[in-house]
């Protein structure tokens, strides 16, 4: 009988147990996903249920390869957008508990809703499928994408006809381009590697590998320091400009209510990044010590003149004096806009 009980009484402990253990990752789990909706800023801190707090001897949060016990939202362990987080809980009975949830951070400020007008148009090749656009004096220099069609050209603002035309093989897809003194720097989609022209006449002087975290190279700018590049994510990547394949730091981009992914062809002007977003008729312009998004230019009157499908999107950013330069992939046009 006494065997009965004992086995009784350890039964029901166990079954507390387990569902005190389920009741704290509950609570945990619906703080994390209201939170998730809503977002934190730089400096909040984690107000964890007091279900949570009032069992634990000690919480850390692990993210990648860096684990904090401090329940603040720091930029030297968060990045702007979202953070895939491991909550470590270690009850005061000596036991364990864990919960994955996503942590997004945003910027503090509201982006600024910036507006233009179109002050002339140029003719554009439609069959052109823009990856990299950028000028320099009355020269525009373009980087095509697609296999089988990929290459770096030059043309004068106005004309479609290439001044000089270099073309890729076949199984490269060349995405977003630089100039960096008397040279061109221009990435490739897949193909993790870059390539290194004269800017006189586009011949090829070298290649360079990608940093291994970098899978995929997307838009290419320089700030008159580093190279600029993303990756179709959130991240954007500062490079060393005489090794290429040496990431110097990184950003996340997020605004004040959203994060932003799938960040494409880049350009650099008057301290800030101005970023295309993969499918869609923006351009967002971007602080690049921290990756906040400042301001947002809406594009939609223009792109729908000519986006018809998935593909032939809004991507091309260059700044003629104070004047922005857009066009997209297989448009027929240029576009110049006065920043109001």
């Amino acid at each position: 009988m006494k065997i009965r009980n004992l086995i009784a009484v350890l039964a029901f402990t166990l079954l507390f147990s387990c569902n005190k253990d389920k009741e704290i990752l509950n609570t945990l789990n619906e703080y994390n996903t209201t939170m998730e909706a809503k977002g934190y800023h730089f400096g909040d801190a984690l107000a964890l249920p007091k279900e949570v707090t009032d069992n634990a001897e000690s919480i850390s949060i692990s993210f990648g390869d860096k684990e904090t016990s401090s329940l603040v939202v720091d930029p030297k362990f968060f990045t702007l957008g979202d953070n895939a987080v491991t909550f470590n809980i270690k009850k005061k009975n000596g036991e364990f508990l864990t919960q994955d949830a996503t942590i997004n951070v945003f910027a503090k400020n509201p982006e600024a809703k910036l507006s233009y007008e179109i002050v002339k148009d140029y003719p554009h090749d439609p069959k052109n499928f823009v990856q990299g656009f950028q000028i320099e004096g009355n020269v525009i220099y373009e980087s095509d994408g697609q296999n089988g069609s990929s290459r770096i050209m030059k043309y004068n603002l106005g004309t479609t006809t290439p001044l000089v035309s270099t073309p890729q093989s076949a199984e490269i897809f060349s995405e977003g381009a630089a100039i960096v003194g008397d040279k061109v720097y221009q990435l490739t989609w897949k193909n993790k590697k870059g390539f290194v022209y004269n800017k006189s006449d586009l011949s090829l002087i070298r290649e360079f590998a990608y940093p291994n975290v970098i899978g995929e190279g997307w838009g290419l700018t320089y700030d008159g320091k580093n190279l600029i590049l993303s990756d179709g994510t959130k991240n954007i990547y500062f490079l060393d400009v005489n090794d290429p394949s040496k990431i110097v730091r990184y950003i996340s981009v997020a605004g004040s209510t959203e994060a932003y992914e799938q960040l494409n062809e880049l350009e650099y002007h008057n301290g800030f990044i101005y970023a295309n977003v993969w499918q869609k008729p923006i351009i967002l312009k971007i602080n690049p010590a921290n990756g906040e998004v400042v301001g947002k230019f809406d594009f939609s009157e223009i792109a729908k003149r000519h986006t018809t499908n998935e593909d032939d999107v809004l991507n091309g950013i260059a700044f003629k004096g104070d004047n922005m330069l857009v066009t997209g992939k297989n448009w027929d046009k240029i576009y110049e806009v006065v920043i109001k």
